[in-house]
């Protein structure tokens, strides 16, 4: 394949489908999560979940970095911005995100705290060399997809001996927010996950073999097609019958075991 259109092909999603109607097992129940936004966005935008078996169900899960954001860290934040005067550089995402007191970073900034929304790391970085005389922090935030452009940055800002511009670091491990759920003894009952796209295509497959080896749980790490997501569930489905927790890899055309090495 390469072009996506061949990955939205009705007729190969048909037969696809077919397979996965033929061998789920009617005495049992699927519960798969999607882990990723992306996947929810494509479960919803295809209408997968409408055609998919009733004893497969699909679980959304935290969905985005947003989602997992402890309230603590945006106080902190708007406290950097409000009592110590910084300009706070933050991305769209966060900006209406509630915090204490119902306060949120939009309404810190109508208040008037200097709170700027920026579309990359690099942009706040240009508002730092632009305002040598103003502590510029970035409010950084994302999973591993996200986390390289920051590291570049910094880099970056030390090469250049840029003095103002620092960062309020919120990245967010992907496995170890897998592994909160899975710990959680009230959580939901999951059998099999499926595993993000863009984050594996930075750290690749391999973190994820915990996620089987110890709570023996199926993953497959999944595109962002409808092809890919239904491959992706008939895979876990035929791990599932099969008794086994294994770690495969439906995007293969980007994500190797070892991920992106320098990033």
């Amino acid at each position: 394949m390469k072009y996506i259109s061949e990955y939205r092909d009705s007729a190969i999603a048909k037969e696809i489908i077919k397979k996965i109607a033929e061998e789920v097992r009617p005495e049992r129940t699927y519960r798969l999560m999607e882990f990723c936004g992306g996947h929810t966005h494509v479960l919803s935008r295809y209408g997968l979940e409408n055609i998919l078996p009733k004893n497969v169900e699909m679980i959304h899960g935290p969905g985005c970095p947003v989602c997992v954001m402890p309230i603590g860290r945006i106080d902190s934040a708007i406290e950097l911005a409000v009592k110590h005067h910084v300009i706070l550089c933050t991305y769209a995402d966060t900006m209406r995100v509630p915090a204490s007191g119902g306060i949120s970073m939009m309404k810190a900034k109508a208040q008037g705290a200097d709170i700027r929304m920026v579309y990359s790391v690099s942009d706040a970085y240009k508002i730092a060399k632009e305002n040598p005389n103003k502590e510029v922090v970035f409010f950084a935030i994302g999973f591993e997809t996200t986390t390289p452009p920051t590291a570049v940055v910094l880099k970056q800002a030390k090469a250049e001996n840029i003095k103002n511009f620092s960062v309020f670091c919120n990245h967010v491990l992907t496995p170890a927010a897998m592994k909160h759920i899975l710990n959680n003894p009230n959580g939901v009952k999951i059998d099999g996950i499926v595993g993000p796209a863009h984050v594996s295509t930075i750290i690749g497959s391999d973190p994820y073999k915990e996620l089987a080896e110890k709570y023996k749980k199926s993953v497959v790490v999944a595109g962002f097609e409808p092809l890919d997501m239904l491959q992706a569930i008939l895979m876990l489905i035929r791990q599932i019958n099969d008794g086994r927790a294994e770690v495969e890899n439906e995007f293969i055309r980007a994500v190797k075991p070892e991920g992106n090495v320098k990033a």
